[in-house]
């Protein structure tokens, strides 16, 4: 942290991690709905479902992206 403040690095550094983050985020939540059947068709169909399971899927690829990029 230190090394990064001083050198006038840790701002672009902090912007290259929240990029990468954004993008694994967005490739695991449409993989998983994929996956789980969560499609356009359920959305018109059933919208507090297809709500339900996307936000349910949302948390579920912050918490992996946390533990891989963020905390580990």
């Amino acid at each position: 942290y230190t090394n990064l403040l001083t050198s006038g690095k840790l701002n672009s550094h902090l912007a290259e991690i929240q990029q990468t983050a954004q993008r694994r985020m967005e490739q695991m939540v449409a993989q998983m709905a994929k996956e789980n059947g969560v499609t356009e068709e359920l959305k018109e169909h059933d919208q507090m479902k297809w709500v339900g399971l996307m936000n349910n899927l949302q948390n579920t690829a912050e918490e992996v992206v946390l533990a891989e990029l963020i905390y580990n």
